[in-house]
């Protein structure tokens, strides 16, 4: 059995067990979290699809911990111009475990 759950402007194809890194949530490590947007649920030969979302279908998973990614470096250069910029980004993300599936 899987799901296809929306969050953070994503889709993630999901099973129970497991661990995903999605976009940083605002909940505390160790918690539960539910996602409500459902877009797909297959169960063996059933297949439920949503317009746009499932409606009553829930995913639930616990936090693991919020951390942040590797560095992204971005530099920018002008030929000739003497103009040099160099940015780093470090994206934060969230470790959840999913634990059930429910339509």
């Amino acid at each position: 059995m899987y799901a296809i759950i929306e969050t953070g402007g994503k889709q993630y194809r999901v099973s129970e067990g497991d661990i995903l890194k999605v976009e940083k949530l605002n909940i505390a490590d160790n918690e539960t979290v539910t996602f409500d947007n459902v877009v797909l649920i297959s169960d063996g030969d059933k297949v439920s699809c949503g317009n746009p979302y499932i409606a009553k279908a829930t995913v639930t998973a616990d936090v693991l911990k919020t951390e942040k990614g590797k560095k992204v470096l971005v530099f920018k250069k002008k030929m000739r111009k003497g103009y040099q910029r160099l940015r780093g980004h470090r994206q934060q993300h969230t470790s959840v475990k999913i634990k059930k599936i429910s339509a």
